[in-house]
């Protein structure tokens, strides 16, 4: 069960110490009190800059922490605090930081041979962090496996069984690593270029957190074989919610949310024809508020925010959002972003990127 938003901020709050609130202006100050929940989220400033802001969930930003480059997914540990910063594909970099106080960051770069995808997950004792990374040479999914007990050494890595992971979490009790490979090849040599699109392989592996083994892969019906398995949460009952970007002609009408459990098969949540053309075949994110039993998903290309019912894949509300970005669980239905600056009912000054996590 998700804690309470107020007892997330008290939390917060508490385990920043005097320190912290000592370097915030009276106007965070005044802020962070008030707000029912604390996110982070990569931000575009308006000198062209990158950096990583917590942000209240009125939209109201407290602090920031510069980055070298445009971040893209982030992760949080419940148990450490701490949060992670992944590179936008295809960079090298992850900054490693505690939102709640003023100490030094860690950052991480991939081997030589790798790249971050821009995505990754704490276990959940906080000891572990792993990162989806592409092995661009062998072209081929890795899961980097980072020690946060030991500045994050990097002590191994596992594949993924598939091609361009993307999005990955953990299971709640830790033993599943659960992955979405969106069945892209791409190569640093050739920036962001998309060089399969005639032969995607699209699927969603379950893999053993222990060992590395593949314990199920789900490869998406040949008829979408150009349906990109793009992002994954996790809903209260132990589901896989799964979102998708397709790579096929405009105006199809593919499916693009689904979920299935370990040892189910794949399925595809049936969107009425409006909403899915409103979604410009393209979800940029999704999110489980477990508390509500809901799913959230936002498409920035079609400028649009849906909220499912998670217990009957039924739409419940749509919003236009120009620019639609991350989204996240709020004390009631979702806090959204957009890459013009809105973030619920305040506009600011910076781009927030394609991802917010809860703090």
């Amino acid at each position: 069960m998700m804690r309470s938003a107020a007892i997330n901020r008290r939390s917060f709050v508490k385990a920043a110490g005097l320190g912290f609130l000592a370097t915030l202006t009276p106007r965070s100050l005044m802020a962070l009190e008030q707000t029912d929940a604390v996110y982070a989220s990569g931000i575009r400033a308006a000198d062209g800059s990158f950096a990583i802001a917590t942000v209240t969930e009125r939209g109201e930003i407290v602090d920031q922490m510069t980055l070298p480059a445009r971040a893209h997914g982030m992760a949080f540990s419940a148990s450490t605090g701490k949060t992670v910063a992944f590179a936008r594909r295809p960079g090298t970099f992850a900054m490693i930081f505690d939102p709640r106080n003023k100490g030094e960051p860690v950052a991480i770069s991939s081997p030589e041979g790798r790249h971050f995808y821009g995505h990754g997950a704490f276990s959940p004792d906080g000891r572990l962090l792993y990162a989806s990374e592409n092995d661009f040479d062998g072209n081929r999914g890795m899961i980097g496996l980072y020690d946060a007990t030991d500045r994050f050494t990097r002590i191994g890595e596992f594949e993924t069984y598939g091609i361009g992971p993307h999005d990955m979490t953990v299971s709640d009790d830790g033993r599943l690593l659960i992955v979405a490979n969106g069945g892209i090849e791409t190569h640093p040599d050739f920036g962001r270029t998309k060089l399969n699109l005639g032969e995607m392989q699209p699927s969603l592996a379950l893999i053993d957190s222990a060992t590395g083994a593949l314990i199920e892969k789900h490869v998406l019906p040949a008829e979408w074989a150009e349906l990109s398995t793009r992002h994954v949460d996790l809903d209260g009952e132990g589901r896989i919610w799964f979102a998708c970007q397709y790579e096929g002609h405009r105006k199809d009408l593919p499916p693009l949310v689904g979920h299935f459990a370990k040892g189910e098969n794949l399925s595809f949540i049936d969107l009425p024809e409006k909403t899915t053309r409103r979604l410009a075949n393209y979800v940029g994110a999704i999110a489980v508020n477990r508390s509500e039993c809901l799913v959230g998903i936002t498409s920035p290309k079609g400028g649009a925010s849906v909220t499912i019912d998670a217990r009957t894949g039924k739409v419940l509300a749509e919003a236009t959002i120009p620019d639609a970005a991350g989204i996240a669980p709020a004390k009631s239905g979702f806090a959204v972003s957009s890459y013009d600056g809105d973030f619920l009912s305040i506009r600011s000054d910076v781009a927030w990127d394609q991802h917010i996590v809860r703090i």
